[in-house]
């Protein structure tokens, strides 16, 4: 591993890259921080499928890109004249210190719960005091992972289940109103109930330590592993999918499973 020396000097060397190619690459010179938003996005999501895949090559890589975006918003904003890198760094160190108490200063916190509790409500004190606390959940967050930081922030001011088992009734509740409504055909309603049946097992996952949106991509993976299985082995036999029958294509898929398990 590199020293803290050779960190700053690989840092210093990419803002000496960025600088350059903001002067000299017509590419660079015409972005905006509007014009590069889809990129920063794609480019996070690329790094969350090596995260997930615990890619260590591509996590190192992906991160590059993603610090790249960082320190070329940070390059715009000191074109602006409204801030720069140094900036950016310093805020956040100061933002560090002040919501860890524990760290630096005499808060005593036993655990991790009393970490986020402090945390939030820190949060809210950099404020003054007027920021609600649901403001800091970001609007363009994808739905799953935003229910789940709804439920996590109103957690931290004390929201929540007095015992984690009480989860279980609500969820059934819950499917239970979504199924009257499908029985009574009534779409809109049924939309609306989903969305409630989602949310009260987003809540029972929180609950359970369990990220839901990390278990979820864990099954979509799985599907994607499993499927493409019956697909292989259909071209094998000379087969398309739509040709076969369900039976078929099951019994492929539980050869998939015993494979995996084994």
């Amino acid at each position: 591993m590199h020293t803290r020396e050779e960190n700053l000097q690989a840092f210093g060397r990419l803002l000496d890259v960025l600088d350059t190619l903001r002067e000299k690459c017509p590419w660079d010179r015409k972005q905006t921080n509007e014009s590069l938003r889809p990129n920063t996005i794609e480019e996070t999501y690329e790094l969350c499928d090596a995260l997930m895949k615990d890619d260590a090559v591509n996590i190192c890589k992906e991160l590059g890109d993603v610090i790249m975006h960082v320190c070329f918003y940070a390059m715009i904003g000191r074109e602006k004249g409204q801030f720069d890198i140094a900036d950016v760094l310093n805020k956040e160190c100061d933002k560090l210190i002040f919501r860890h108490p524990h760290v630096y200063g005499d808060t005593v916190a036993e655990d991790v719960g009393k970490v986020l509790q402090n945390w939030e409500q820190l949060k809210l004190k950099e404020k003054g005091g007027n920021k609600t606390v649901l403001a800091g959940v970001p609007e363009s967050l994808p739905s799953l992972i935003k229910a789940y930081r709804i439920q996590d922030k109103a957690r931290n001011v004390g929201f929540d289940w007095d015992e984690r088992e009480q989860v279980w009734d609500k969820v059934k509740e819950e499917i239970g109103e979504f199924q009257a409504e499908v029985a009574h055909m009534d779409k809109e309603r049924a939309t609306s109930e989903f969305g409630d049946v989602m949310f009260s097992l987003i809540n029972a996952a929180r609950l359970y330590h369990i990220n839901p949106d990390n278990a979820l991509e864990r099954t979509n993976q799985k599907f994607i592993r499993r499927f493409n299985y019956v697909e292989q082995k259909a071209k094998e036999q000379g087969r398309l999918l739509k040709d076969m029958t369900l039976a078929e294509m099951d019994a492929l898929w539980n050869e998939a499973k015993q494979m995996e398990a084994e």
